[in-house]
């Protein structure tokens, strides 16, 4: 058995159907280029039957990286399988990922089928994969609620039909880590052509075991892990990169090695979460804010004696710089460049320009920017290129007073005021804007998150819009809480006024 794990990148397609998360393709370039020199073996770029955007960009990614392999993901479906090998067509290395759900519960109630049917199917999309690539991976849908004896019928079966890889998704998060042991261990068991094909696992988080559910497939067989950047993806997300990684370094008794440059988990992980405006929560491990934080006074005391006290991994190994920059007002272009480059971002000369320009807007209202509120100015550029912007906005309120607001907005070059009072300040901006933009819209998520400390925080707002039957996501950040509400409010409409046109 190989002491080799290969890393299955899934940021852009499990990750990306996160909602509000959407990259376009410029962007899932970038990622894509900075997972190649992170080390990723093999990309899922993408779900080409599901969009003409999706189609694209697994035909633009596979231009632009060299050496990983560019995956596609398919329905075991002919007309999915074609759509996907004509995407692929520039990939140095292809291969397409295609199957079917295997539990009795999607037989029954997804496919109304019969494990017979399901059986027949499988092999017949592994065998018209087969006539366009050589790689072809296949996915057991649900296979952590899948009896493992029937698990193990349809494994032996896509193997004998050509699959190199055979995927075992606990695609509800359910099974307990003993449990998924248990399943890859009967499967390395009881498959007689196992040796056949590499056994991949692709866990879900939804109870929290995902990281838990790959190592132990790790440990019992498997030598492929699906994971994403930052764990995010479908609901709770999947098992996250930077973890499998790290405790294969950390703990080298397992014996088990992935081509993971581990320097690049950290900018890596900024780059993903400022791309698709995603915070990572404070204490997630390995890249949260506070992975490597100290605040007890007893753990501070170890540190300062000696740091294997309290850190198992030395922060560099991940990528966390010590440079000691600090942004402020008196920090040049140079300054703010370095900071961006040090978290993933690098810019071209004009667009460094403009970022510098509000940086030194923010860094006025600051005592220190840090790494986040860089982040955030590095995308917020965009806003300068929507139709609907927001020029000026002030709000009137307090305590036993009615809020009032007034707001200006430029749409396409026209400049329009209004004024409105609500219950409290946000409220107030958006009655205030919707005068302005006459559209039924209704507000279904409203969500604010600080990206660093202190009462001077850039807060970081997350806004959901139905309109005509579609919702739409919105961003906003500024120091100002309620600037960033209409900011994000305005993000929204942005989108759907580019559909209307």
């Amino acid at each position: 058995m190989s002491d080799r794990l290969f890393i299955f990148d899934t940021t852009l397609r499990d990750g990306e159907q996160v909602p509000g998360c959407q990259l376009n393709t410029v962007e899932k370039i970038q990622v894509a280029k900075a997972l190649e020199q992170l080390g990723v073996d093999v990309i899922e770029a993408g779900f080409p039957i599901s969009s003409p955007g999706d189609f694209n960009s697994v035909i633009e990614i596979s231009k632009a990286v060299t050496w990983p392999v560019i995956c596609a993901l398919t329905r075991a479906v002919e007309r999915d399988i074609d759509v996907a090998f004509e995407a692929l067509k520039f990939a140095k290395h292809k291969r397409i990922h295609t199957g079917i759900g295997t539990s009795d519960e999607h037989i029954r109630y997804k496919f109304n089928s019969t494990r017979e049917e399901i059986l027949e199917r499988a092999v017949a999309a592994t065998k018209y994969a087969k006539r366009f690539v050589d790689d072809v991976e296949f996915y057991c849908e649900d296979a952590g609620r899948t009896d493992n004896a029937y698990l193990a019928q349809v494994v032996e079966a896509v193997i004998k039909a050509g699959a190199t890889v055979v995927n075992i998704p606990d695609t509800t998060g359910y099974c307990l880590p003993q449990e998924y042991y248990e399943k890859i261990k009967y499967l390395m068991e009881h498959v007689d052509n196992i040796d056949q094909a590499i056994i991949s696992t692709h866990c879900h988080n939804d109870l929290g075991m995902a990281t838990a559910n790959s190592l132990n497939g790790v440990l019992a067989g498997a030598r492929q892990v699906e994971v994403t950047i930052n764990g995010i993806g479908e609901r709770a997300g999947n098992t996250s990169l930077e973890e499998i990684a790290m405790i294969l370094k950390c703990h080298k008794t397992i014996g088990i090695e992935t081509n993971i440059n581990t320097t690049k988990i950290y900018p890596t992980s900024r780059m993903v979460s400022s791309l698709m405006n995603m915070p990572v929560q404070p204490n997630k491990a390995i890249v949260g804010r506070n992975a490597f934080a100290h605040s007890s006074g007893i753990h501070q005391d170890g540190v300062l004696k000696n740091v294997h006290t309290y850190e198992i991994m030395d922060p560099k190994d991940v990528g966390i710089d010590d440079n000691s920059i600090v942004l402020t007002a008196r920090s040049g272009r140079a300054a703010l460049k370095h900071r961006l480059h040090v978290n993933g971002v690098d810019l071209e000369e004009e667009k460094l320009d403009k970022v510098y320009e509000k940086f030194l807007i923010l860094a006025d209202q600051k005592k220190e920017v840090t790494d986040a509120d860089a982040l955030m100015l590095a995308g917020a550029d965009t806003a300068d290129t929507h139709a609907v912007r927001l020029d000026f906005l002030q709000v009137t309120s307090g305590k036993g007073v009615r809020s009032v607001a007034s707001i200006g907005l430029d749409i396409s070059g026209q400049k329009f005021e209004a004024a409105a009072s609500g219950n409290g300040p946000v409220d107030a901006a958006i009655k205030a804007l919707k005068k302005i933009i006459m559209k039924q819209m209704t507000l279904k998520e409203f969500t604010i998150q600080a990206i660093s400390k202190g009462s001077d925080d850039v807060g970081k707002v997350h806004m959901q819009v139905e309109y005509d039957g579609s919702l739409y996501y919105g961003f906003g950040a500024n120091t100002d809480i309620v600037t960033a509400s209409v900011e994000a409010y305005i993000d929204c409409i942005n989108k759907f006024k580019k559909l209307d046109e």
